[in-house]
């Protein structure tokens, strides 16, 4: 015979089981593919992406994520390896089906995986990757692959502009590591170089993972170089460095944005690096009170200090949340061909902490910077600082991509 206690608690069963049963379900989330370099010689950059995007994830879910759904990162590591990377695109578009992807640092790693997104016509936002091919290689309109991070033809018409028509130097050696990135770099500044009727006095590649560039250094000097620029990663531009030293040969040294890299700092030392030069988005300071804000909350959300890179970090950043805004724009639509027309005509800017984004892209533009939204770094002191004042007294204003 059953207990009172027997009987009372099938009752409540009883009562409570259909309202348990009518509850909606909770909300799924929108999955966002991540394709990141976390281990490796690009371990630097990619860590400080990762953590720019976990730091907008979390911001968007503590307000409610997308319309009650929250987002959820599913992460790869491509190792910086181009058969990696296009295995973590197979995984991520076939077989996990997330609903877009943030991704790739490595423009060798990138070129390999694009054709994965371009297929399945699935959207694609690179945050760091800034090989000029990477949104090239299939013409924009037609392109599921968009970019915030300055593309290297732009950063090579900067870098020109700054070593011929500013310094009126003309006697360039070029350095490229035998990666896509490398080859890229030194198809973009010779192009740039031709148009102001000069051509390369020396161009010297080598391999990642070279634990001396004495030799090509010494090439370039005895060829009368009055300029080294260098495309590689960062441990290889402290080899670089090193060697530059080592050798008292104090010529500029210039690069792209990879010479920023907290490896840099960390392999060559801030006597090897003093005065070296390289194009940044964005440069830490207080006096823009976004970007202090950003590093704050950097800070707290990790243990990267200092930074690994802060373009990297930052550019992240900036492209989650501008994803969040086609989605709300393609009214939850995460198919390639919705959040495409949605990014190609944002309607609302979005004041980022790069800068402010005001109609990034359009149709047959996939490139969320301009020219005019790059700042020449130094490195003074073991940081990095604006090289010219007239810089500095701008800090505060952000550059937007179709202001005069």
């Amino acid at each position: 015979m059953m207990s009172t206690r027997s009987i009372l608690a099938g009752l409540w069963v009883a009562a409570w089981l259909p309202l348990a049963q009518a509850q909606p379900a909770p909300a799924p989330p929108v999955r966002i593919g991540l394709i990141l370099p976390l281990s490796g010689g690009s371990s630097d950059f990619g860590t400080s992406a990762r953590h720019g995007a976990e730091m907008a994830v979390a911001e968007i879910n503590a307000v409610g994520g997308f319309l009650g759904r929250p987002l959820q990162l599913v992460v790869r590591d491509d190792k910086g390896t181009p058969d990696v990377g296009r295995a973590a695109a197979v995984d991520l578009v076939a077989k996990e089906r997330v609903d877009y992807t943030v991704g790739f640092c490595n423009t060798g790693v990138a070129l390999a995986a694009l054709d994965v997104f371009e297929s399945h016509k699935h959207l694609l936002m690179v945050p760091c990757s800034t090989g000029t091919a990477v949104t090239h290689k299939t013409p924009a309109a037609q392109s599921h692959v968009f970019r915030v991070a300055p593309p290297d033809d732009m950063t090579a018409r900067f870098l020109a502009r700054e070593i011929v028509d500013r310094r009126k130097l003309g006697k360039v050696a070029i350095l490229a590591d035998r990666t896509g990135y490398g080859d890229g770099g030194v198809r973009d500044l010779g192009a740039e170089l031709a148009r102001r009727g000069l051509q390369p006095l020396v161009v010297l590649r080598f391999d990642l993972g070279v634990q001396s560039l004495r030799d090509e250094l010494q090439a370039a000097r005895a060829a009368g170089a009055d300029v080294v620029v260098n495309y590689t990663v960062g441990p290889e531009h402290a080899v670089a460095l090193k060697a530059r030293a080592a050798m008292g040969w104090r010529v500029p040294y210039l690069a792209a944005w990879p010479l920023s890299f907290r490896s840099v700092l960390q392999n060559a030392g801030p006597a090897a690096i003093e005065g070296a030069l390289m194009a940044q988005t964005i440069i830490q300071d207080n006096a823009n009170e976004r970007r202090a804000s950003f590093l704050a909350r950097y800070f707290k959300h990790s243990n990267d200090r200092p930074i690994g890179s802060l373009m990297s970090a930052a550019q992240t950043y900036d492209a989650v949340h501008l994803m969040l805004r086609a989605l709300f724009q393609s009214k939850g639509d995460t198919s390639g061909p919705a959040l495409k027309t949605a990014l190609e005509d944002l309607r609302e800017p979005y004041r980022g902490v790069v800068t402010t984004f005001d109609k990034p892209f359009t149709r047959d533009d996939h490139e969320a910077f301009s020219d005019r939204m790059i700042w020449l770094g130094e490195w003074r002191n073991g940081s990095i600082e604006y090289h010219h004042a007239s810089d500095a007294r701008l800090s505060s204003v952000m550059r937007r991509k179709n202001e005069p």
